[in-house]
């Protein structure tokens, strides 16, 4: 059975979807604010909330590259939002004493190792280094369970990383994601989540999602997302690059119910159950006469006909197997006929 386990919380197919809050930089450098969304994101259920770790003289050079969802570089950015290891380590804490897992994606080597020293129980790895393999092959090195986004990344790219995480032998789950920000419905591709799930058997997949809506986190349950992310924030009026893609509390909570739901609702077979015998006693329809009927008597569509209840011993499945044949007794009308009553 494919699975994963992530600070005792057990991920896979047969378990309800693992949703992750993703908090990242909505906090726009500020701890307090970061808080804030931790106490919002616990208040509505959520098992998990996601950050950022960003050391910026690590992860890149100094550059003018602006983002498309940013007006400014994201080194400017970067600066900006960056958290200390310090303030890091507190909403670590934090979150841990609202129930919920703390995972924080590193973009840098340092970053990584920074991460470690903090004990997390899992890395997530963003889809722009899901082709960074020096990158994933430090962190798979840890030992530790880990979540790689796809996004931007063809399965040739990805299975070059997968090689990596089943080498060092660590849990790993994909994650579908289209880098886009917002995402338009029909660039979210649902299917490649599939196609990840069939090239690579051995991993927990999910959706790693920047549309506006619930939508298509909830059609991936369908077709068998073990893991949901969507970037949250407490208030969607805050600046912020990733802000237009958040979820808000109310978002958050209608994820969480209705993944839980529609995992609930997906499997089983086309079988009748017992539990719907009550509905089949009244809705099913039954063999009856429809007009008083003699011992010998032809049964035709003159004097049977099928009507409800179901509680019949003859089903209007079976009406056309009575025509032609004898009653070998007197029929009332409006009797539901039982097999003794025909020759």
């Amino acid at each position: 059975m494919v699975e994963l386990a992530i600070s005792g919380r057990t991920i896979g197919p047969q378990h309800s979807p693992f949703v992750i809050a993703e908090i990242g930089i909505n906090h726009e450098g500020s701890e307090d604010k970061a808080h804030l969304m931790v106490d919002a994101a616990a208040a509505q259920g959520s098992e998990c909330v996601k950050f950022q770790t960003h050391v910026v003289v690590d992860e890149m050079i100094a550059n003018d590259v602006v983002p498309g969802n940013a007006s400014e570089s994201i080194w400017t950015m970067m600066q900006r939002c960056a958290l200390s290891a310090e303030a890091e380590a507190r909403l670590k804490r934090h979150a841990e004493e609202k129930g919920m897992i703390f995972l924080s994606t590193p973009f840098s080597r340092a970053a990584a190792d920074r991460l470690q020293a903090l004990g997390v129980a899992a890395f997530k790895i963003g889809s722009g280094e899901c082709n960074n393999t020096p990158l994933i092959r430090h962190i798979a090195g840890f030992g530790k369970p880990i979540i790689l986004s796809t996004g931007m990344n063809g399965i040739a790219d990805v299975r070059r990383s997968v090689d990596i995480l089943r080498a060092h032998k660590v849990p790993f789950a994909l994650l579908h994601c289209t880098s886009v920000y917002p995402t338009p419905y029909e660039l979210v591709r649902l299917n490649a989540m599939s196609e990840l799930a069939q090239a690579f058997p051995d991993a927990v997949v999910g959706l790693s999602d920047h549309s506006v809506t619930n939508y298509p986190c909830l059609g991936a349950v369908a077709l068998g997302a073990s893991i949901l992310e969507r970037h949250f924030t407490s208030d969607k009026s805050w600046p912020g690059p990733d802000i237009p893609v958040s979820m808000d509390p109310r978002d958050l909570r209608d994820l969480i119910e209705g993944s839980k739901a529609i995992y609930r609702a997906r499997g089983g077979t086309k079988e009748i159950l017992k539990e719907e015998q009550p509905t089949i006693d009244f809705a099913y329809a039954s063999v009856v006469s429809i007009a008083p009927i003699r011992r010998g008597d032809v049964l035709d569509a003159s004097n049977i006909w099928v009507k409800r209840p179901g509680t019949g011993e003859i089903r209007a499945a079976d009406f056309e197997r009575l025509l032609g044949r004898k009653a070998c007794a007197d029929i009332p009308k409006d009797t539901q006929l039982s097999w003794d009553h025909v020759l």
